[in-house]
């Protein structure tokens, strides 16, 4: 065949498939795979199916997760067999290597007779099987068995592999404590969407979570406070006999039993020990361990105030919750916690935090000004990376690597630490150019504890992240090396977060978002679609039981004023299709009400507006109230 005519050819079929992508008819998928291709027919599940795994398949955790996942939603019966002939789902390792796939990927096709997933290895049959799963109705999602349901399939190929090898979610279990069946949970639900890191943030200044043999405190001391209800940095200070009883850790064997189950599931578990800073925990537990006269009466935090951030970072501390950098007795306790921690955690890295570290303490220790003498330290940002270096070090001895925050790009340690860019993703762009591995979780699209609705539904932290915010998310930016960005994750911190429902509400649906942004090809952002998709997967989350936010039905307000001075609200939706309906009468608005439809002036007496959404007749937003008060605050001065 010609060239040119063959060229034309692979154009015709790049563009069939490109279209195919956002083709309304296709199953509604996230992570968005790289190809899928309908083709002719159904396939219907049948009464006794055969699960069919060849030999380097049949120990592996996916044929017996298809099994038991069939079992459950369909009542049918299921069985595993190495004897492919008549099987009904047939699981298939290359015997040869198809490079384009790589550990990871897949092809999943589905024939009217026959579903077949191939990959290079058990991860890629363990991700086909995620696909196959949101290709069902949503029923298999469900926890018993329905009746009924038409186990009706269309007939697709789909080859699928990720764009970048670390997609990661962390999960701040100090905050709050989680147990650990709701750690499995929310593995469980990570995995769904193609995730293979949890990252566990195991200890700050309001818990040690991780059992450590060689001090014991820790967790005997360290891991409890005092239960406080309401919002979390505003608490009063607790008295000195009010029970802590609060909190909780994870045993050695706990955390044997929860890495395993991630493995199982082809999520690698990366452990966080926050230090020099956010280590409060550990003070109250070692008191030795600061260089702050009066430690000794320090206690674990329950969210009263410890920290003044009004002139910005580094905070102003009240208390010192720092390891002290010149205290060689830090470094005896870091090398003991490093060596049991690395014993513990198979994956291949470490992460030691470094982020935010208070310098008031610092600046008037005479210990700290003797280091910076001694070892000829210029700067605060130098006895941090003095500090960081020296404890890399021990994990580099345990065959480790170390993570940290991007805190310590700034103080300048070594490029055999790997970058967690959280601020600016400037700083993640430089770290890469100078061949540092980088890890982008940028605050502003991944920071999942931020608010996803307005302030006046979900409570204030710090700052807003709606839904289309995180799909704008790209982990490799413009002018980044792209040979060092390992990756990317959305990032859970749990101040406000106080229990796994709401962990949950606040994960997904902006999970979708950064599970997509770090499996499917970069350049094909396609908002309607994606939200197409999300909406299909609302439906999955309600069989499975899982919460999500709804705030991407919820209006946006905009405040002007007119000439006159007078309020004026502007309304709009993240999503098209929306109708919004209002009230200032103290009423509560439905379809019957005035419909928004320009920009509104607000009566000179009303304190209250309300606003709700709807779609096609019905209501699908939740009833805004927004104080007429908060209005005047958000106007502009002039």
């Amino acid at each position: 065949m010609p060239k040119k005519k063959l060229y034309i050819l692979l154009i015709i079929s790049f563009l069939s498939r490109a279209h195919a992508q956002t083709d309304g008819s296709l199953p509604a998928i996230i992570p968005q795979p790289v190809s899928v291709v309908k083709t002719t027919g159904t396939f219907t599940l049948p009464d006794q199916i055969t699960v069919s795994t060849d030999k380097a398949a049949l120990n592996s955790y996916v044929a017996g997760h298809v099994r038991d996942k069939l079992t459950r939603a369909t009542g049918k019966n299921v069985v595993i067999s190495n004897d492919r002939s008549n099987s009904t789902i047939v699981l298939l390792v290359n015997d040869t290597a198809v490079p384009q796939l790589g550990k990871e990927g897949y092809q999943l096709t589905i024939q009217p007779n026959q579903i077949t997933i191939r990959a290079n290895q058990a991860a890629g049959l363990f991700y086909g099987a995620q696909t196959l799963w949101q290709v069902f109705p949503e029923a298999i999602e469900g926890k018993k068995a329905t009746t009924g349901t038409p186990w009706q399939l269309p007939c697709l190929d789909i080859t699928d592999y990720p764009r970048l090898g670390w997609r990661g979610l962390m999960l701040d279990v100090s905050r709050h404590f989680f147990t650990k069946a709701e750690v499995k949970q929310y593995i469980d639900n990570m995995v769904r969407y193609k995730y293979n890191v949890l990252h566990w943030h195991l200890t700050d200044d309001e818990g040690w979570r991780i059992q450590i043999k060689s001090y014991p405190n820790l967790t005997d001391k360290g891991a409890w406070s005092v239960k406080k209800t309401g919002s979390f940095g505003f608490f009063t200070p607790p008295a000195a006999d009010e029970p802590r009883t609060y909190g909780g850790f994870y045993t050695q064997e706990d955390i044997k039993e929860v890495v395993q189950y991630a493995r199982e599931r082809f999520v690698e578990v990366m452990p966080e020990m926050d230090v020099p800073a956010h280590s409060l925990a550990a003070i109250a537990s070692y008191p030795e361990l600061s260089c702050t006269p009066g430690a000794d009466k320090y206690v674990v935090r329950s969210g009263e105030q410890i920290m003044d951030w009004s002139h910005g970072a580094p905070p102003i501390a009240l208390v010192d919750n720092t390891l002290c950098p010149a205290n060689e007795k830090v470094y005896v306790f870091m090398d003991k916690v490093i060596e049991e921690v690395a014993a513990l955690f198979p994956f291949g890295y470490i992460h030691l935090g470094g982020d935010e570290a208070p310098i008031n303490f610092w600046q008037k220790n005479e210990a700290i000004k003797q280091l910076m003498q001694r070892e000829k330290l210029k700067d605060m940002h130098a006895v941090q990376a003095y500090f960081q270096t020296r404890v890399m070090k021990m994990v580099e001895k345990h065959g480790k690597k170390m993570v940290g925050w991007d805190e310590i790009y700034t103080a300048g340690v070594p490029n055999s630490a790997v970058i967690m860019n959280w601020r600016e993703q400037d700083t993640g762009i430089a770290a890469s150019l100078k061949q540092y591995e980088v890890i982008m979780t940028p605050a502003k699209y991944v920071y999942l504890d931020y608010m996803q609705a307005d302030v006046i539904t979900e409570p204030p932290v710090y700052a807003s992240l709606r839904l289309s915010k995180t799909y704008e998310f790209d982990p490799v930016p413009a002018g980044a090396d792209v040979r060092y960005i390992k990756g990317g994750q959305g990032n859970l911190w749990a101040e406000q977060v106080y229990n796994m429902r709401q962990a949950e509400y606040m994960t997904w649906p902006r999970g979708f978002a950064i599970a997509e942004a770090l499996w499917s090809p970069g350049g094909r952002k396609n908002w309607p679609y994606f939200m197409q998709r999300t909406e299909a997967h609302f439906k999955r989350l309600d069989a499975a039981e899982v919460k999500y936010g709804p705030g991407v039905y919820d209006p946006l307000f905009g405040v002007s004023k007119d000439a006159a001075g007078n309020l004026v609200v502007s309304l709009s939706t993240e999503i098209e299709g929306l109708d919004m309906y209002y009230s200032f009468d103290n009423s509560f608005p439905d379809k019957f009400y005035p419909a928004y439809t320009a920009p509104v002036t607000v009566p000179v007496d009303a304190v209250m507006m309300r606003v709700i959404t709807y779609r096609n007749g019905k209501p699908i937003g939740r009833m805004q109230h927004m104080p007429v008060a908060e209005l005047k605050k958000r106007a502009p001065k002039k």
